[in-house]
């Protein structure tokens, strides 16, 4: 077993970079300087945005006005197809993004790759803005609609109804990487979090935790796509919403280090407050790895999974829907990554390290969930309760939104049939998640979102002309 762990970490930092099996001593060997993953999606995401005339930057301000004004209904045809409303569309999106990634995720990429990660995982999500306009047009475009109104659509069906037929094993790669991904990242370590978090802060057992979310879950999912996306479309704003606030609060109690916290962002992100020590390279090798990959984890820009949801609204402009949920990328991690990565650097406190103390929490021994709750717990009263109740909230909403996109993928592979034997069989690994020990399944998570991400780029790619065609023909270009 201890040879297959050793191959999954190698496969994970071949993937995204960083150290490449261990020397005879047991040091790691040899560091990757530009990992495939990292080229692949930071170029796709450039490609696009210079393609598209910076679009996502120029249209963001319209694109947030279309969301408040219009997105509650259908965009310009009461009678167009789709099952959800823009609206509930990007909720549904945004129940996947916002998640652990948002607390956990943004911790591990300050305690592994630095403060400085956090710029590449703006960088990320700039770019991912481009790219989650592109998937999601296509995903409306190329959508199909069955008699009954029930919609298909994703990344499995712009390659099937946009590429020529020689592609198709592209959708099929593409739809076990979404199945494996929805297993690991979206079900198994959401459920698991939630239980922990809530054992650690409340005598609440992790079996109990995981028959209340199982149960939960099973309630919202097996009404399908519109029953999701109208508790999305509830919950998702008031948790982003709640969370910001609190956030905000807390910067102001600690204003004066703000201003260090982000000056200690540029300084790590290319390694100036590294140059004393000769440790430049390898720091922001690290701050880029760990940006970038925690950076998709959070937002999934690039990774195939929200269009999913946005190819079920209720619209017939594909570039508009696509404007709208290029707005999940920007609000998931400029928006709610940043106010955590904040928070976690500007608050001071008595910190337990390895050895001693230490004036910031991510400087210590404490990792992922464990530094966001330390700090809230400094920051605020009940703030370890909070962060407990917070991180169930928005990991309950990943589970609601991937379940969806597992769903879609095993339905084009075996047929409609398998929608609601699925749903069952989700609800179930939501209770097996809760009570296993997972580290071992986030070491899985970079693997699997790469499963995704990987077979949906090379399809953008390839329709990156018709993206062009649609937005020229909107008058975005």
């Amino acid at each position: 077993m201890e040879v297959f762990y050793g191959f999954i970490d190698n496969l994970s930092n071949f993937i995204w970079g960083g150290y490449w099996g261990l020397n005879p001593d047991g040091t790691e060997n040899k560091i990757l300087p530009l990992a495939p993953m990292v080229f692949i999606l930071l170029g796709s995401g450039l490609f696009f945005m210079i393609r598209l005339k910076a679009l996502p930057l120029r249209r963001l301000g319209p694109a947030f006005v279309n969301l408040f004004t219009g997105s509650r209904k259908s965009s310009t045809d009461p009678n167009a197809s789709g099952e959800i409303t823009p609206w509930n569309a990007l909720s549904t999106a945004l129940s996947g993004q916002v998640g652990t990634g948002n607390l956990a995720g943004v911790a591990t990429a300050i305690t592994l790759g630095g403060p400085g990660a956090i710029f590449w995982m703006w960088v990320t999500a700039l770019f991912g803005m481009a790219l989650a306009f592109s998937e999601s047009s296509l995903a409306v475009k190329y959508r199909e609609e069955h008699p009954d109104g029930h919609i298909h659509g994703g990344p499995m069906f712009y390659i099937k109804n946009g590429l020529p037929p020689f592609w198709r094993w592209l959708a099929v790669f593409f739809a076990i990487g979404t199945i494996f991904s929805a297993i690991v990242t979206g079900n198994m370590t959401q459920s698991n979090s939630i239980a922990t978090a809530l054992a650690s802060e409340t005598p609440i057992p992790q079996w109990v935790s995981g028959l209340v979310i199982a149960g939960l879950a099973f309630v919202v999912i097996i009404g399908g796509i519109k029953s999701i996306g109208s508790v999305a479309g509830k919950v998702v704003p008031a948790m982003a919403g709640g969370y910001i606030l609190i956030a905000i609060i807390m910067l102001i109690m600690n204003i004066e280090h703000v201003g260090d916290s982000f000056l200690m962002i540029f300084q790590y992100a290319f390694g100036l407050e590294q140059a004393a020590g000769g440790l430049v390279g390898y720091s922001v090798l690290q701050a880029i790895r760990f940006g970038v990959d925690r950076g998709l984890f959070s937002n999934e820009a690039g990774q195939g999974s929200t269009p999913i949801a946005h190819a079920a609204a209720k619209t017939d402009d594909p570039v508009r829907q696509g404007e709208i949920a290029m707005l999940g990328t920007f609000i998931d991690t400029i928006v709610i990554c940043t106010m955590t990565a904040l928070v976690i650097l500007s608050v001071q406190g008595q910190f337990a390290a390895e050895n001693g103390f230490v004036e910031y929490a991510w400087q210590g021994t404490l990792q992922g969930a464990e530094v966001t709750t330390a700090v809230f717990s400094q920051g605020i009263p009940y703030g370890g309760l909070f962060i407990a109740i917070a991180l169930a909230v928005f990991a309950f909403t990943t589970i609601l939104g991937w379940s969806y996109y597992i769903e879609q993928a095993v339905t084009y592979l075996v047929g409609d049939w398998a929608a609601k034997p699925m749903r069952y069989v989700w609800v179930v690994m939501v209770f097996i998640g809760a009570l296993q020990e997972i580290d071992f399944i986030w070491k899985l998570g970079g693997i699997a979102n790469a499963s995704m991400a990987l077979p949906n780029l090379i399809a953008i790619l390839l329709l990156s002309g018709v993206v062009i065609a649609m937005a020229k023909e909107k008058g975005r270009l």
